[in-house]
């Protein structure tokens, strides 16, 4: 924070203010590519360590496919986290619609993925949702007073010991296998 006050004050006092603006720009770069470098390498069959949460990738089928004209490798891939570390993740709702789009627990980023025939480029492997069923009164059409119950989500949640599964398609170049790197996202 002291380094933007410092640009921005800096900014005021200069009679150049390109040079901030350039500075600024490759710090905010260097922020980004030190995001990037924090993904580790993950291969098939294999498990590792991100923040006391092991995270497992699987290759579970292998077909060849070929889009307009060009022979690529079709891969059915399985992903996990299991919640190794003493820290549970809790994302409470305050009020009802709540939109939260900040569940991802991890991210597992296939590298060379094309994309192609709407297939995946990466899993990210999110918290469970808590739901909690609410009933409430209303009156139906005919004037009559019902009780009905509606599914709303609570919070979300990771708790220590619990485990996240999800699967995807991931279509490469053929001849090679998917590329995946992990990142924390909490």
């Amino acid at each position: 924070m002291k380094l933007f006050h410092y640009l921005y004050t800096t900014n005021h006092k200069t009679k150049n203010p390109m040079k901030s603006s350039i500075l600024l720009f490759f710090v905010l770069t260097f922020l980004s590519f030190s995001n990037f470098c924090q993904a580790q390498k993950i291969s098939d069959g294999e498990s590792i360590d991100v923040n006391g949460m092991k995270v497992s990738f699987n290759l579970t089928n292998k077909e060849s496919i070929d889009v307009h004209g060009k022979a690529f490798d079709r891969y059915k891939v399985s992903a996990s986290v299991k919640n190794n570390s003493d820290k549970s993740y809790n994302i409470r709702l305050t009020s009802y619609p709540q939109i939260v789009t900040n569940i991802g627990i991890v991210e597992l980023d296939c590298i060379n993925a094309t994309g192609a025939k709407l297939t995946s480029k990466k899993i990210q492997l999110k918290m469970k949702a808590q739901t909690i069923n609410v009933s409430y009164s209303a009156y139906d059409k005919s004037g009559k007073m019902t009780t009905s119950i509606l599914p709303v989500i609570g919070s979300y949640y990771f708790d220590v010991g619990d485990t996240i599964n999800d699967d995807a398609i991931f279509i490469v170049p053929q001849g090679e296998k998917p590329d995946v790197t992990v990142r924390n996202l909490r």
